[in-house]
C-alpha cells in the first residue's frame, strides 16, 4: 500500500512538473517528463509494484532468485569445460576416451597454420588493391 502511494505521488509530481514547463512553451520537454511520469502510475496500475514488493520481502521468492543462479552458473561451468575440451564429446562405450581408429588420422597443424609473413602476403592483399584502384585510393 504504502509503495502504491508513493509511486502515484511521484506520477502526480512528475505531471506537475510537465504542466509548468508546457505553461513555459517548452513542448518536447513536457511531453517527455509527462511520459516518464506516467510509468510509476502505469506500474501500479498493472499490479507490478505489488507483485515487486511480494517478491521481495519472500524468502521463498530469494531462495528461487539462488536456484536460478546456481543452474545459471552450472550451465556456464558446463560450456566453459566444453569449449576448453575442443567439443569434444565424451565416449560412453568400452574404448579408452584418447582412442583413434586405425584408419583415422589426427587433423593436421598445419592447415589451421598462419600464412608465413614473406610468401603468400601479397595473394591475400590482391583482392583490396584491385578495390583501391577502382576507386582511385
Amino acid at each position: 500500500m504504502l509503495a502504491e502511494t508513493i509511486c502515484s505521488a511521484v506520477s502526480v509530481a512528475g505531471l506537475g512538473i510537465a504542466a509548468i514547463m508546457a505553461y513555459r512553451k517548452r513542448f518536447l520537454s513536457a511531453a517527455r517528463t509527462a511520459a516518464y511520469a506516467l510509468v510509476p502510475l502505469g506500474l501500479v496500475m498493472t499490479g507490478a509494484v505489488e507483485w515487486i514488493v511480494d517478491t521481495a520481502f519472500s524468502p521463498v521468492a530469494w531462495a528461487g532468485f539462488g536456484v536460478l543462479g546456481l543452474a545459471l552458473l552450472l550451465f556456464l561451468s558446463t560450456r566453459a569445460v566444453e569449449r576448453r575440451r575442443g567439443g569434444r564429446k565424451e565416449t560412453t562405450g568400452g574404448a579408452e576416451p584418447g582412442a583413434v581408429a586405425p584408419a583415422a588420422s589426427s587433423p593436421s597443424r598445419a592447415v589451421t597454420a598462419k600464412p608465413q609473413a614473406g610468401g603468400g602476403a601479397g595473394e591475400d592483399f590482391s583482392d583490396i588493391e584491385a578495390i583501391l584502384k577502382k576507386h582511385g585510393i
